[in-house]
């Protein structure tokens, strides 16, 4: 945030910072080296209108968010994008490496889409709070969880989540409430939680259709959309009402078929499952995928706005880099 013209605290580096008291002219010089202290009166006027200040600011902002989300979707993009910028230019060349590394739908990308993709991950990662449990952090895991969201929501104008300030990693495996069998990830309102060894094998073997943080990222993205407003994509939730006109004869087809078929019984259990289990086959099985359930291949290129057997990826262009 910009330095005020007003300042109440003693540098840390030395400087000297002026408290305004009423009438022109006046203040008084406080120094790191001596203290001088103000009326009692005039300092319960200033910090009365401290106060008064920051509470009609944080008023302005809850009410914008309650009743215009969507400028202050804009409000929060605009500051998170300025404050990604200088990430951006600093580290764009170190990143580019490691997405080209692990990331075979970036490198599939043409070099000014890449560009886009860095710029949206960098934001993406200026926005979340990354927690890690039981792992010590690597540079790339922020990264690449990122890049994954982005991928999954690169043809959607919104693709922050918002909802989702928290995304926690852990090391493998894990267990999650009463559950006995143990989690590779999951999504709750709380949070976005990934097991980081399952995460790498899903771009280690990226032909098997099974990719841990496609999968989460595909629960988030229609937690935002369906049960939040924070974060909610309205291309995107209009389209997916229409591309369930096609999922869902596809899902109730296979409760029928005790293979499951293409997608395979775990895309059976719940629409939920199957929507996430679709988004994983979509990016890692695209060509088998269009041939064994075409109609479908095609809802799921409306519903996400990208192709990944085009050229240029992208159906329609995007409003938001």
């Amino acid at each position: 945030m910009p330095q005020d013209s007003t300042y109440i605290f003693i540098g840390a580096n030395g400087d000297t910072f002026y408290l305004p008291l009423e009438g022109p002219g006046q203040g008084i010089t406080v120094s790191p080296f001596k203290t001088v202290r103000a009326p009692m009166g005039e300092q319960k006027q200033v910090a009365d209108w401290m106060g008064n200040w920051l509470f009609a600011i944080f008023m302005s902002v809850l009410l914008i968010r309650l009743f215009f989300p969507h400028i202050f979707r804009r409000l929060r993009l605009f500051f998170y994008s300025h404050k990604a910028k200088a990430v951006f230019d600093d580290r764009q060349p170190d990143y580019h490496a490691i997405l080209l590394q692990y990331m075979p739908y970036y490198r599939s990308l043409p070099p000014g889409q890449q560009e886009r993709f860095v710029r949206r991950t960098v934001v993406f990662m200026t926005t979340k709070q990354f927690e890690y449990v039981e792992i010590e952090p690597e540079e790339r895991m922020p990264l690449l969880i990122s890049a994954t969201a982005v991928q999954l929501t690169f043809g959607l104008e919104h693709y922050l989540m918002d909802h989702f300030e928290k995304i926690y990693v852990m090391h493998h495996d894990y267990h999650f409430g009463f559950n006995s069998v143990p989690f590779q990830g999951h999504v709750t309102s709380e949070g976005i939680y990934l097991s980081w060894a399952n995460f790498l094998k899903g771009y280690d073997n990226y032909m098997d259709g099974d990719n841990v943080g496609l999968h989460e990222m595909a629960h988030a993205l229609a937690y935002v959309n369906f049960n939040v407003d924070d974060g909610r994509d309205d291309g995107f939730h209009n389209r997916f009402i229409r591309f369930s006109e096609t999922g869902r004869v596809v899902f109730e087809n296979m409760q029928s078929d005790v293979s499951g078929g293409f997608l395979g019984r775990y895309a059976a259990s719940r629409y939920e499952e199957f929507w996430a289990v679709c988004v994983e086959n979509f990016f890692e099985r695209p060509t088998s995928f269009k041939i064994q359930l075409p109609e479908l291949y095609a809802a799921m290129c409306l519903v996400l706005n990208q192709d990944t057997l085009t050229r240029n990826i992208l159906l329609s262009p995007v409003e938001n880099v």
